[in-house]
């Protein structure tokens, strides 16, 4: 399953981590973030249930970039 998230990031290299961030993430087959339409695309693993592996993937981003947000 694929899913799209409006996201609010300050720079591009910000963006950047907040991607591989995402793609460290259990249950994230996927992610790409584009900093100029400001969205993050995550395709998730196969039965994993895409709130709770959205849950983890927002507290990762914030680890790596504390002023980020993503719009569940």
């Amino acid at each position: 399953m694929k899913k799209t998230y409006k996201i609010e990031v300050d720079c591009a290299n910000c963006a950047n981590k907040m991607e591989e961030a995402a793609c460290r993430t259990p249950g994230v087959a996927a992610a790409t973030v584009n900093f100029m339409t400001l969205k993050m695309n995550v395709e998730f693993e196969e039965g994993r249930d895409p709130k709770a592996v959205m849950a983890e993937v927002r507290k990762n981003c914030k680890k790596v970039e504390d002023d980020c947000e993503i719009y569940l």
